[in-house]
C-alpha cells in the first residue's frame, strides 16, 4: 500500500489516528515499511542524532537531500510506502524564492512533501509552494531551528497570549493551504484546540492524545537516545515490542499505542 496526502488526509474526517517516524536511511526505512507506518520524515534532527551536532542549525540543504534520496530509495522498494516528508533545513527558506529553489531539490530528492518550522509570516511563502504544486506540513510550538531565539528546547504555549498566538499561526497556516503541522511541545489542550478548529491534519510530539497523529524519533523510540525528553517511550523494551523485542516489532507496538490512543500516556504530556 502506498500511502498519500488525500488517504491521511481522510483520517481526521474518520477519526482514525496514523503514525509517523523520524528516519534518514534506507535501512530504517525499510523497517518502517514493514511495520505499515504511514509516514516518514526525513527531519534535519539527523543534526543531533546522526552527526553529533548539539542542534539542528548546521544542516545544510544538501544533507537533507542527500538522507532524503536514501530514504527514497528505501521507500521505493517495499510492499507498503510511506508518504515522505523532508524537512526545510535552517535558512532555507528565509524567503519565498529560495524556499520554492530548495523545495525544489528536495521534491526531486524523493520526497512528497516539505515541512517548514514558523507561524503566521510562513503564510504567504506556503501559500506559494502549495500553488507550485509543493505540499507542505507546517511546524509550530517549539521549533528546534530557533533554538537560540527560544533558549533552549522548552515548551511552548504557557500563557494564555502565547497560547493565542499559537492559535492564529495554526489558522493561518491552515488558510494558506498547509495540508498538515506539526505541534510540538504545546500544553495538550491546546493542541486539542488547534486539532479541533483547523482543516489540516495535526501532528504531535509532545503535545498529547488528541492529535491526528504522532512523531517519534526513531532512535528515540528504540531507547537509543542518552536523555530523551518526557514524551519519548522505549517501544523496543521488554514488553513493549508485540511478540518479540525487535526493531520492526517496535514500530508495530508503536503503531498501534497511536491508533488506539494508549500513546502518548498522561506521562508523555504537558499541561
Amino acid at each position: 500500500m502506498k500511502y498519500s496526502i488525500q488517504t491521511l488526509r481522510q483520517r481526521k474526517s474518520d477519526h482514525s489516528k496514523f503514525s509517523v517516524v523520524a528516519a534518514y536511511d534506507a535501512s530504517f526505512t525499510a523497517a518502517i515499511n514493514q511495520a505499515e507506518i504511514e509516514v516518514i520524515l526525513v527531519g534535519d534532527s539527523l543534526g543531533m542524532v546522526v552527526q553529533g551536532q548539539s542542534s539542528t542549525v548546521p544542516v545544510t540543504i544538501e544533507q537533507m537531500v542527500y538522507h532524503t534520496e536514501a530514504v527514497a530509495r528505501g521507500n521505493a522498494c517495499g510492499a507498503s510506502q510511506a508518504l515522505v516528508i523532508a524537512d526545510m533545513p535552517f535558512m532555507s527558506y528565509a524567503n519565498t524564492e529560495d524556499a520554492l529553489a530548495n523545495a525544489a531539490k528536495l521534491m526531486r530528492a524523493g520526497a512528497n512533501m516539505v515541512k517548514l518550522e514558523g507561524g503566521a509570516w510562513l503564510a504567504d511563502t506556503t501559500a506559494k509552494l502549495v500553488e507550485c504544486g509543493i505540499p507542505v506540513c507546517a511546524h509550530i510550538g517549539l521549533t528546534p531551528q530557533s533554538v537560540n531565539k527560544l533558549g533552549g528546547y522548552k515548551v511552548q504555549g504557557r500563557s494564555d497570549d502565547q497560547q493565542q498566538q499559537l492559535l492564529n499561526d495554526a489558522k493561518a497556516l491552515d488558510k494558506a493551504g498547509a495540508d498538515f503541522i506539526v505541534l510540538e511541545c504545546i500544553p495538550k489542550s491546546l493542541a486539542a484546540e488547534i486539532t479541533q478548529h483547523t482543516e489540516f491534519s495535526t501532528i504531535g510530539i509532545g503535545a498529547g492524545c488528541d492529535t491526528d497523529a504522532q512523531v517519534l524519533v526513531c532512535y528515540d523510540m528504540l531507547g537509543l537516545s542518552s536523555s530523551p525528553a518526557k514524551f519519548v517511550k522505549n517501544f523496543l523494551a521488554e514488553g513493549e515490542a508485540s511478540q518479540a523485542p525487535s526493531i520492526v516489532n517496535a514500530f508495530i507496538a508503536y503503531k498501534q499505542a497511536v491508533e488506539n490512543s494508549s500513546y502518548p500516556a498522561p506521562e508523555h504530556e504537558y499541561q
